[in-house]
């Protein structure tokens, strides 16, 4: 039995841009795009009765932007994972669209392969993290990260300290945009092994998803923006 394509909405206020991402989506036969929205208001109202699997959010919007837009969006029942589509101009606005609950980010301009791998990788489960040019707009991101606000209670340290030795090399590794493959491969350790410290990490720091643990990684300072640029 073939399972149902992912149900992606496209939310950009130009025309053209919705059309063109729906064009190469469509194209893909696990893939469909269900909805699309000039603005986060309507993005919010189409979601509240269109099922879908995977958001693709423009961050600068008239009106609702994609910041706004996020943090309603991952507060629906049922909420569809959001990549939020950024420039390397706009890396504010990217941490602050990771903190209302965004999976990933991706750039604008990035080829159409890459994009439709965000969407397969965020509906899987994964966080869009490990791309090339998503590795590239961190060094970018992560040195905001260490000014980011704590988490509420103030227990970001307290989460890091219930990680075992390995969860904190592997939580570094992860903050470095290193995919399990690549952690399997440094540690030489099966993928399944890595994909177990993953969950634990998550489930341990309280973190929603691959990205929001990343996120932890450098406003503790367990990883440093410099770090990035040795390991690039």
């Amino acid at each position: 039995m073939t399972s149902s394509p992912v149900r992606v909405v496209v939310v950009d206020d130009q025309q053209m841009v919705r059309a063109g991402f729906r064009m190469v989506i469509d194209s893909q036969p696990d893939l469909t795009v269900v909805g699309e929205a000039g603005d986060g208001a309507a993005v919010v109202q189409l979601l509240r009765g269109t099922p879908a699997d995977v958001v693709l959010m423009d961050i600068r919007m008239p009106g609702v932007d994609g910041i706004e837009a996020t943090r309603q969006v991952t507060a629906l029942p049922e909420a569809p994972r959001v990549v939020v589509l950024t420039t390397f101009d706009l890396d504010e606005y990217v941490v602050s669209a990771i903190g209302a609950g965004a999976s990933g980010f991706l750039l604008k301009d990035a080829p159409p392969e890459e994009m439709l791998a965000a969407v397969r990788t965020v509906h899987a489960g994964d966080s869009v993290i490990a791309a090339s040019s998503t590795r590239r707009l961190l060094q970018h991101v992560a040195p905001m990260l260490r000014g980011a606000a704590p988490a509420p209670g103030g227990g970001d340290d307290a989460a890091l300290a219930e990680l075992t030795p390995r969860e904190r090399e592997v939580l570094v590794q992860m903050a470095l945009g290193a995919s399990n493959t690549e952690i399997a491969r440094s540690f030489v350790v099966s993928e399944a092994t890595v994909k177990t410290h993953v969950g634990r990490v998550l489930f341990k720091t309280g973190s929603r998803d691959r990205v929001q643990a990343v996120v932890l990684a450098y406003r503790t300072g367990l990883v440093q923006p410099a770090d990035l640029l040795r390991d690039a």
